[in-house]
This record gives C-alpha cells, sequence and structure tokens, in this order.
C-alpha cells in the first residue's frame, strides 16, 4: 500500500509541474465600465434653480471637493450619478426638493502609465479605449533591449492588484485568436 500511495503521490506532482510549464494566460475584462472620477478632474455641479449652489469644481488631490452648505465630499472613485446623488441627500435640509446633476467638464485623471524598455516611458492620458499595442506605439515602441514576450499589465481593481502577462508576438501574429488588452485609467504597462 505503501508504493502505491508514493506512486499516487509522484503522479499528481508530476501532473501538477506539467500544468505550471504553460504561460497563465489571464482572462481580460474589456467591457466598458462606468467613468469615475479621479483626482484633478474638473466637476460642473448644477443645482437645478438655484445658481448660488451651482458651480465648476476642481477634484483636490486629496480626492474632495468643497460646497457650500455641504462642506467636503469625497468625489474620487464615484460615478457622477453617485456623487449627485449624494449631494442631494446632504443638500436637503437646506434646499427643498434640490435636483442635482454632476457633469465631468475636464477628464485629467484618466492616465496610463508605460515604463521599462520602451523609448519615451512615462504618463499618457487616456482618451478613449486605448489597447497594448496602441499604449506601446504612443511610448515610442520597444528599444533594442526589449523583451517582447515580458510584458505586464498591473492592474488594481479593488484593493487587490491584478497581474497581466501579455505577448506581443501573440497579439501581432495571431489577432483573431487573441482579443486585445483595452486598457484602464491606472493600468501600468511594464516592458522587460
Amino acid at each position: 500500500m505503501g508504493k502505491t500511495s508514493a506512486r499516487w503521490w509522484v503522479v499528481l506532482g508530476l501532473l501538477l509541474l506539467s500544468g505550471c510549464a504553460h504561460r497563465a494566460t489571464a482572462r481580460v475584462d474589456n467591457s466598458d465600465q462606468p467613468y469615475r472620477i479621479g483626482r484633478e478632474d474638473i466637476l460642473d455641479v448644477a443645482v437645478w434653480r438655484d445658481a448660488d449652489l451651482s458651480r465648476t469644481l476642481p477634484v483636490r488631490p486629496d480626492g474632495f471637493i468643497s460646497m457650500p452648505m455641504v462642506g467636503e465630499v469625497k468625489a474620487e472613485g464615484r460615478t457622477p450619478t453617485e456623487l449627485a446623488d449624494e449631494l442631494r441627500e446632504a443638500l436637503k435640509p437646506y434646499v427643498q426638493e434640490p435636483r442635482v446633476t454632476v457633469i465631468v467638464r475636464e477628464v485629467n485623471s484618466s492616465r496610463v502609465f508605460i515604463t521599462g524598455e520602451v523609448a519615451n516611458p512615462g504618463a499618457y492620458p487616456l482618451r478613449g479605449r486605448v489597447s497594448i499595442l496602441q499604449a506601446i506605439a504612443l511610448a515610442g515602441g520597444f528599444t533594442d533591449f526589449a523583451d517582447r514576450e515580458g510584458i505586464v499589465v498591473l492592474r488594481r481593481t479593488g484593493s487587490d492588484g491584478n497581474y497581466i502577462p501579455v505577448s506581443y508576438s501573440e497579439l501581432v501574429d495571431e489577432p483573431d485568436k487573441f482579443e486585445p488588452l483595452i486598457l484602464r485609467p491606472g493600468d501600468t504597462v511594464i516592458v522587460k
């Protein structure tokens, strides 16, 4: 019984190790996400029929905005609708049936970061849907020492981080087989 058990563990171990020999392909969610307000965005806050409360406000570096009669309100990480709902509730003691609308006037927080073996590493504004290939092109392409198979995208999702390996040759040689990775605000692309 001891030999049979030992053989079973050896077979199980070999199966597990052979499973690790393949490159892990991360499942990527490219669905459109609602826009989340970020630091340095400019917001138009309109309170219907109350010009004194309506204003254009910057989101401060700490993620808050300041509203008369309401005070400090966290805007970062919320959708415009979520922020409007909170402002509406906060204004109820002062304004009869407040109607609040929040419009993002300027998107200044939506950036991706590209670092490593690219010609021009740095922060780039994210305007619309930008794929990993387009981001590398924005950064001037690969340097002579770049490992095109050693690309990694670090994505913050909630409190956890997400590590997404990317194979340049798979994206270029087989574009129909692999859906391109669409970057999100705050993503960091590392080219080894």
